[in-house]
């Protein structure tokens, strides 16, 4: 067991990024941050299901944004198409290297791809890298209850249901539970 002196190790996440079937993920950086990423994090569909359609996102609060990460374990990842090379999405990984557990989050920003496996593929890629690095025991991920393609990316990434918050968020004035998936290291 480690001593409160004893530094934590670190999650280092590849410079090469990571490639899955369908989506190669990297760092975001301050490039990311253009006139589709803008687009997105204003566009109300998008955002149906997320808090952050709440705010008024420009490139000032988006840098500002990955600033945030800087010095933490916690990882901001742009998510690009394998062919296309385009970026499609973001995943944020927050991390808790002493408890040995991540939660994911990802926003599939260019709704041409929505329903083609790209958030799939990307939410495997990255739990399946965090699963293997043997600092991280469970991996976590959390939707309303309206976001079915959230659900079945947990459903079939081969999360399990965890718990329910019943009633927890409004989206367009309808109550909505807040549900929470789990996979664990072993299985």
């Amino acid at each position: 067991m480690r001593t409160a002196t004893e530094q934590s190790p670190s999650l280092i996440f590849p410079t090469k990024g990571l490639v899955g079937s369908k989506t190669r993920l990297l760092r975001f950086n301050t490039d990311d941050i253009s006139e589709n990423y803008l687009g997105w994090m204003n566009d109300p569909i998008v955002l149906r299901y997320s808090n952050q359609r709440f705010k008024l996102h420009n490139a000032t609060s988006s840098a500002a944004y990955l600033d945030s990460f800087k010095g933490t374990e916690n990882l901001f990842i742009s998510i690009k198409g394998l062919v296309e090379e385009e970026s499609i999405g973001t995943l944020t990984v927050y991390v808790a290297i002493p408890h040995g557990t991540a939660d994911i989050g990802i926003m599939i920003g260019d709704r041409r791809v929505w329903g083609k496996g790209y958030g799939l593929d990307a939410w495997k890629t990255v739990s399946d890298w965090l699963i293997s690095t043997c600092l991280i025991r469970k991996v976590t991920g959390g939707t309303l209850s309206g976001n079915m393609g959230m659900k079945k990316i947990f459903e079939r990434s081969g999360m399990h249901f965890e718990g329910m918050r019943r009633a927890q968020e409004l989206v367009e004035g309808i109550p909505m539970d807040v549900l929470y998936y789990a996979r664990f290291h072993d299985a």
